[in-house]
């Protein structure tokens, strides 16, 4: 990707577009751009194809993937538009279960979706343009963290060891339906505690597993990201459908990224190998506290009622950025 946005980036002058606090220049989870002296508008959009068989709930968790980018950076989203694409021999049934879904996970962050636009696909595909706010001066972004920070997550990991084994046919339904109930949380919760706490550097973990969205963060910062494999936080089954094989194929494309850019202190399980470079839909947070503001951050997750793992720390560049012990 970094490749295909290369033109643009080149093209781009950031000193063109003084109000972009956050866009190609200095890529980060959303684009940024300023308002006012206490208002900026947080710009993402995000869609994919349908990862459980049932339409609404595919709609809540594609709505709450999407919203997270805003709630990675600090923010709060104020409306969002439907991205749907969808098969001509499909009943429109669904399609009405995708957007409920949709609707009502919106509604839950205190926002609306307020219109959208629908093609015909021979894959259906559906996700949110989303639009959200933040204070100049809080933004949450990749490139903020500091030698001794500690590591912190707020979802366990392996959705996409359970949606894939969802597809295969050998999920179990309880499996799948905790699966559910976390890629259908909102990060909402988890971005007040990082404003409360007065927190700097974070991340939502989607796409490029727990390793791809740190290495981000890594290099962004200067800093070595060290995580310590047996804190991992790992959904029910998802270690079992790695050893049967269930791996996702953006999992290879993963470790093809991240080939010479970690370095493992200790063999690991085959098992707990593949939770760290499982790609996650609507995964979890993962923030960088500086050690004074870790107890803060961890009452008001706490009043929050949001789950959290410490599962590692920072320190200064090392030969990997990325290093699991």
């Amino acid at each position: 990707m970094a490749q295909v946005l290369r033109p643009l980036r080149d093209k781009f002058n950031p000193q063109d577009f003084p109000a972009l606090l956050v866009g190609l220049g200095d890529p980060d989870d959303a684009a940024v751009y300023r308002i006012n002296a206490t208002t900026a508008i947080i710009q993402t959009m995000d869609f994919f194809p349908p990862v459980v068989d049932d339409a609404y709930a595919f709609g809540a968790i594609a709505a709450a993937n999407a919203m997270s980018d805003v709630y990675a950076m600090g923010g709060e989203v104020l409306l969002a538009l439907n991205i749907a694409a969808w098969r001509d021999d499909l009943p429109l049934e669904l399609l009405s279960d995708v957007f409920r879904g949709a609707a009502d996970k919106v509604a839950e962050g205190g926002a609306a979706i307020a219109g959208g636009h629908t093609i015909i696909d021979d894959e259906p595909k559906f996700g949110l343009s989303v639009t959200g706010t933040v204070h100049p001066d809080r933004i949450i972004t990749k490139g903020g963290a500091r030698a001794g920070d500690v590591l912190v997550l707020t979802k366990p990991l392996g959705t996409g060891l359970l949606t894939t084994a969802g597809k295969n046919g050998v999920a179990s339904e309880q499996h799948l339906e905790n699966g559910i109930q976390w890629m259908t949380r909102l990060n909402r919760a988890a971005a007040q505690a990082m404003q409360a706490a007065g927190i700097q550097c974070a991340t939502d973990v989607t796409g490029y597993g727990l390793l791809g969205h740190a290495y981000e963060m890594a290099q962004a910062s200067n800093v070595t990201f060290r995580f310590r494999a047996d804190a991992l936080p790992v959904l029910d089954g998802a270690r079992e459908y790695a050893r049967q094989k269930q791996i996702p194929g953006g999992a290879g494309r993963n470790k093809l990224y991240l080939d010479g850019k970690v370095a493992l202190a200790r063999p690991l399980d085959d098992d707990l190998y593949e939770i760290l470079f499982d790609p996650q839909t609507s995964g979890g947070l993962l923030i960088a506290v500086p050690v004074a503001n870790l107890d803060s951050l961890t009452r008001e997750l706490d009043a929050r009622d949001t789950p959290h793992w410490v599962i590692g720390e920072t320190t200064d560049t090392d030969t990997a950025l990325i290093t699991v012990y």
